[in-house]
């Protein structure tokens, strides 16, 4: 039982895991249809930041940790070792969930200066940016020469 129960949750991450492997930028199922417009500029400073969370990796953890918890125990101790197993599951799943990103402070072409969030990306100061957004949002931020 505890093979099968392994398996399932195998073959459902790799199913959700998705299929895509691309070089280029990601676009959400909606928002690849809208005009978007770009601002251009310098940045001023680079400031490292965590994104916290927004609850699919807690929820995640949660299912995978009372599966694999659920297989564990006998008699009395498997509802305790599916609530530890959900528990801890949560938990990591918030923890893998979180990602390095870094606060740009450019100053825009036009002589704004903006603050712009960018996960994962490694920016230094005095580079050239091209910012693309999507109405108030920023879809895209990347080095231009």
């Amino acid at each position: 039982m505890k093979e099968i129960i392994l398996a399932s949750v195998s073959v459902f991450a790799l199913i959700f895991s998705g299929c895509a492997t691309t070089n280029g930028p990601e676009y959400s199922g909606s928002s690849y249809r809208n005009i978007k417009i770009y601002e251009t500029g310098t940045i001023q400073s680079v400031r490292p930041v965590v994104i916290s969370d927004s609850g699919s990796g807690t929820f995640i953890g949660a299912i995978i940790g009372t599966v694999l918890g659920s297989t564990m125990g006998g008699g009395r101790g498997t509802a305790l070792t599916t609530l530890a197993g959900g528990l801890g599951g949560a938990y990591v799943g918030s923890q893998v969930a979180k990602a390095n990103a870094s606060e740009l402070s450019v100053l825009l072409d036009d002589g704004r200066e903006i603050i712009v969030v960018v996960k994962g990306k490694n920016f230094l100061v005095g580079d050239r940016v091209k910012i693309i957004k999507d109405g108030n949002r920023v879809d895209q931020v990347y080095r231009i020469n």
